[in-house]
């Protein structure tokens, strides 16, 4: 059972550390943090969470010896999670689950966006939320050559 634990601990921190860089950080924390909670270390958790998420933005994704480190440490952290019995293999395995589903999620991809506004005359502001990049306008009037 030890052998078991260890590796499900050993997983667990393999895939939280991988998550720290990526887009999908702060569901992967809050889903860390929630199990970490049930000993009353919530908020201590999420604190050497974003601790070790600092250091390894901070040391570059080529710092493997920091993300070895980082790693060991979330393995004790779980490993003694599941020891103490403040959460079950079941629990670290729903969790786990979850983590490598974040893990999965592609990148998401920009979307063109293609306004038309018609209907005669507009005397007012056209306003467009979001980020708005390479922004161009094509102007086509009735009776004129169309100029791109």
């Amino acid at each position: 059972m030890d052998t078991e634990i260890a590796a499900l601990a050993a997983s667990g921190a393999s895939t939280l550390v991988s998550l720290m860089v990526t887009d999908s950080w702060v569901q992967a924390r809050e889903l860390v943090g929630r199990l970490f909670s049930r000993t009353g270390a919530g908020g201590a958790t999420i604190a050497d969470l974003d601790t070790a998420r600092a250091r390894l933005l901070a040391g570059g994704a080529d710092d493997a010896q920091t993300t070895r480190e980082i790693t060991d440490r979330w393995h004790v952290h779980l490993h003694r999670l599941l020891q103490t019995g403040s959460a079950t293999s079941d629990d670290l395995r729903d969790v786990l689950t979850s983590l490598q589903q974040l893990v999965n999620v592609p990148a998401v991809l920009p979307v063109p966006v293609h306004n038309n506004i018609n209907g005669g005359v507009q005397h007012g502001p056209v306003i467009q939320s979001g980020r708005i990049t390479g922004l161009a306008f094509h102007v086509h009037s009735p009776g004129l050559p169309v100029q791109d």
